[in-house]
């Protein structure tokens, strides 16, 4: 190589090597130099922060696959005050101003009235007074007495009080405190002097008021508290300011909600001040630039349906001490805790009960916020993973016609006393799958919230499941039971007659009439078991009762389903089946003849509804009984998979002979062939097979009235069982279960027809 061209390429590499030098060290002299404290300043001003992503819950179907719960994607709004600093209160307010201009309402749960004058909104507002288990008294704080006691605004009222030493006196409170809080709050003239005859007494708890002030004083919502020397005691004196005493009591509220959770007072979930603003509220509360304030998007369920509501349960934040029960469910079957306390579950229905499908994995990321809380940038470390669809057995369009015929049907019964709230349920008689489970009253699922108070407030209790948690003496549904137990154990035969003569007589006391008896002084003859239940004749099921003995009687009860749970995934009760060791349990006493009231299903018998249709569903299927259910199977996020199948769970067999099947089943045939509710059914394509009752309640001037049914008769493809708090009359109930039956029929048969794939809709 030439020396000359070697040395010109020597000399371009170092003149290329100086200027990168030197640009390099003009850039570190800028970012060092000139811009040093600037990004000193936005690096310190950068937060950091891991956090856990809950996954997008998994929808809620129909057996048909009609969507009833999924979710939506809205803005919620949460608070970090440890970003607004001194400026907490102020931004606060603003944040208070703008969502009361846009109609936001935030979350509030301080159990104190919005309004003077200033009252506790409960009759519990520091603890509550239960009985456990053994019968002991048991005080429990509430939230708000747990963080009263926290911040020493009470004593512990749960805990018994130390005794004062011999000669000690106990202190004396500072006589003018309260005056001063009620000042502030109430309009009085603080120059008034102060009432010592309103003291607070040692022992008593603050008032609602009394307590208000004191949260003002300790968080500072009126500004920096002064204090005013009065002749003979140092009295805090609220500086009011600007402020009104209602602004005073909603910025108390949210204070609360963030305290809860600061103080770790059992509430560790993030608190949301509001969830699904809209776009005008967003917008505001970036123009006013309040730091701390974050908005971000987040999904919440969405409810496709206004029915089913007693079923469906909610979402919320997971409450304390809920951890260990949720995390026992161990989703992924690897001993790690899946939940935390900022979570939130399935409450209730079927969020709670399919919670381990429906929640999915949480995801963790790593975000970095400015200094308003802002998120600048994020970095996924595990993605969350959508939780898998449920679909149910419900046939939502058959729910919503039952919940209808309720609501129509029931406020017309014309009965003396008011009608109360009543329950359907429709199960396959093959499987025992809940087609439709109804309760009345109800209430819009989407509303729950909103509307709690409302609903907890109305007197016919729309938030109790009747059909799953209602308990209602069976009357005279039961004597199919009695007539089956006689029918096997040989006491009768299907051709069996008993002379009914009004007054039963066995037993010196007590001396029970039929219902014929009481209502024209008449009989129903010599009658065999089918007639029997045709005209539900009391004498005849007396005897059977008392040849069989209440063992027995408990027995075959039992073995349908009677005062036990029925399986089924959801909360519900298990009532109770009469027996002499029941009744002695409550401190009673059996007689022989209360085996009489037992086989006419009265005496303690009580049932939940669901249990009456299983135990016709057991009855008429030939006598498997199958646990109820509602899940149907479990799809994958993506709809891809079937992940799993719900299969029926056998609980009991009873054994029947064809011959008395069908004797019990023709005396439920005639009732609607010929018989009470026969013109309810005159005209229907199909055979039905039912069975009215009604029970009589102490106190209450009109029985309870119970209906169950099956049909098709010769094939029997569903069972259904219907209550109405003082109903009357179980005859009453027949046009509903005839529409209902008429509906599912028919809805089947529009179903049978739908087109296949490939076939052009018109």
């Amino acid at each position: 190589m030439n020396p000359k061209q070697f040395q010109r390429r020597a000399l371009v590499m170092v003149l290329l090597l100086a200027l990168m030098l030197t640009g390099m060290g003009a850039t570190l002299y800028d970012l060092q130099i000139n811009n040093g404290e600037e990004y000193a300043r936005q690096a310190q001003n950068k937060i950091a922060e891991q956090e856990t992503v809950e996954a997008v819950r998994g929808q809620i179907l129909d057996r048909n696959g009609q969507v009833l719960v999924s979710n939506k994607v809205v803005y919620q709004v949460s608070l970090d005050t440890s970003l607004m600093k001194e400026d907490r209160n102020r931004i606060l307010l603003s944040l208070m101003e703008i969502s009361q201009e846009e109609g936001v309402e935030w979350t509030d749960n301080l159990p104190i009235s919005k309004s003077a004058p200033f009252t506790f909104t409960t009759d519990t507002p520091y603890f509550t007074t239960s009985t456990d288990e053994e019968g002991n008294t048991v005080q429990s704080l509430t939230r708000l007495g747990r963080l009263a006691v926290y911040y020493g605004w009470i004593e512990d009222p749960t805990e018994t009080p130390e005794e004062p030493e011999e000669g000690e006196e106990p202190a004396a409170p500072e006589p003018g405190l309260w005056d001063k809080i009620k000042a502030f709050f109430t309009g009085k003239d603080l120059s008034q002097s102060a009432d010592t005859s309103q003291q607070t007494e040692p022992d008593a708890l603050p008032t609602a008021l009394e307590l208000l002030g004191m949260m003002c004083a300790d968080w500072d919502i009126q500004g920096e508290g002064a204090v005013e020397e009065s002749s003979d005691q140092t009295v805090p004196v609220l500086n009011i300011g600007d402020m009104s005493a209602q602004d005073a009591r909603a910025l108390a509220g949210i204070l609360y909600e963030l305290n809860l959770r600061s103080s770790n007072v059992y509430v560790a979930n993030e608190y949301v001040f509001a969830q699904d603003v809209n776009i005008d509220f967003i917008t505001q509360v970036k123009e006013h630039s309040l730091t701390g304030v974050i908005i971000e998007p987040t999904t919440v369920r969405q409810y496709h349906t206004t029915y089913a509501a007693h079923l469906l349960g909610q979402v919320t934040p997971i409450y304390s001490g809920e951890v260990e029960y949720y995390t026992s469910l161990d989703l992924d079957g690897d001993g790690v805790p899946d939940y935390s306390l900022n979570d939130t579950v399935g409450r209730g229905g079927v969020e709670q009960a399919f919670e381990s499908y429906l929640r999915g994995s949480s995801g963790v990321r790593t975000v970095e916020r400015n200094t308003s809380g802002k998120i600048v940038s994020e970095t996924w470390l595990e993605e969350p993973e959508p939780g898998d669809n449920v679909v149910l057995t419900l046939d939502i369009n058959l729910q919503a016609y039952v919940e209808n015929t309720l609501a129509t049907a029931i406020p017309q019964i014309d009965v003396e006393e008011a009608v109360g709230g009543g329950a359907c349920v429709v199960l396959d008689v093959d499987t025992s799958e809940v087609l439709a489970c109804a309760s009345y009253p109800t209430f819009d699922p989407a509303k729950y919230n909103s509307n709690f108070n409302e609903y907890a407030a109305d007197p016919l209790l729309p938030l109790l499941n009747r059909a799953l948690q209602g308990t209602f003496a069976p009357g005279s549904t039961f004597k199919m039971i009695t007539a089956i137990a006689g029918l096997e154990k040989g006491i009768i035969t299907p051709t069996t007659e008993i002379k009914d003569e009004g007054i039963y007589k066995h037993y010196s006391s007590p001396q029970p009439r039929c219902w014929i008896y009481n209502t024209n002084g008449g009989n129903h003859g010599s009658i065999n078991v089918s007639e029997a239940i045709e005209v539900s004749c009391n004498y005849f099921f007396y005897e059977v009762g008392r040849l069989l003995g209440i063992d027995t009687l408990v027995d075959y009860a039992t073995r349908f389903g009677l005062g036990q749970k029925t399986g089924l995934e959801l909360e519900e009760r298990a009532g109770v089946m009469a027996s002499p060791e029941y009744t002695e349990s409550m401190g009673g006493t059996w007689y022989e003849g209360s085996v009489l009231s037992v086989a006419i299903g009265q005496e303690s018998t009580q049932v939940t509804p669901i249990q009456l249709a299983n135990y016709i569903a057991t009855l008429v299927n030939g006598g498997s009984r199958r646990a109820t259910h509602l899940l149907k199977e479990v799809k994958s996020s993506d709809f891809s998979q079937v992940l799993y199948t719900k299969e029926p769970e056998l609980l009991s067999t009873i054994e029947i002979q064809d011959e008395n099947l069908e004797a019990v089943k023709a005396g439920m045939l005639a009732l609607t062939t010929h018989g009470s509710v026969s013109r309810h059914f005159v005209g229907l394509p199909f055979q039905v097979g039912a069975k009215t009752g009604s029970a009589q309640v102490d106190g209450q001037v009109e029985a309870n009235a119970v209906f169950v049914c099956f049909a098709p008769y010769d094939d029997p493809e569903v069972a259904v069982a219907l209550v109405v708090q003082r109903g009357g009359s179980g005859s009453e109930l027949g046009a509903m279960a005839a529409d209902i039956l008429s509906y599912y029929f028919s809805s089947q048969e529009n179903r049978d027809e739908a087109p296949t794939e490939n076939t052009l809709v018109r």
